[in-house]
């Protein structure tokens, strides 16, 4: 398994299709994964810091985690099948959970739980951009500053 970070979300044209970008921490590589636009929301509200006035769907999970005093303690994107990704939720009582990626991420940015892709996830679907490159990467992240989840479409309900 390697770490990941999430670099962002956003909109791929033509296709009007969301994806979220991850970064292999250490590495060189890319993980682009398509989502849906309500988990591309979620996303970006939870890492541009902002709560809506009542909680979306991933802040009720997160809340009832907390009542019930249970950890999430990784988020781990373990296969790709047929151009569908999956993942797991693993809690501290050694409990694991299935999940899709995008509503795992969405819920780890909201606990501070790190994120990990495995080998196989990465060989497969991972996009290596040398340091080189960087400056692509960099115009991505300038895009993502600008951009604002009610881009996507969707807004808290």
């Amino acid at each position: 398994m390697n770490e990941l970070d999430v670099v962002g979300v956003r909109v791929e044209m033509p296709s009007n299709q969301p994806i979220v970008l991850l970064r292999e921490v250490g590495g060189d590589r890319y993980l682009p994964i398509w989502i849906g636009p309500g988990e591309a929301t979620a996303i970006a509200f939870a890492q541009q810091g902002m709560a809506p006035a009542r909680p979306l769907t991933h802040d009720l999970f997160k809340d009832v985690l907390e009542a019930l005093g249970e950890e999430l303690t990784e988020v781990r994107i373990t296969d790709l099948r047929e151009g569908v990704f999956y993942a797991e939720l693993v809690f501290a009582s050694g409990v694991e959970v299935s999940a899709r990626p995008s509503d795992a991420i969405a819920l780890a940015l909201r606990t501070g739980t790190p994120i990990f892709g495995s080998d196989g996830v990465l060989d497969d679907a991972g996009i290596a951009i040398p340091d080189e490159q960087e400056d692509e990467v960099e115009k991505f992240r300038e895009f993502l500053d600008q951009i604002s989840p009610e881009d996507f479409g969707t807004g808290p309900h």
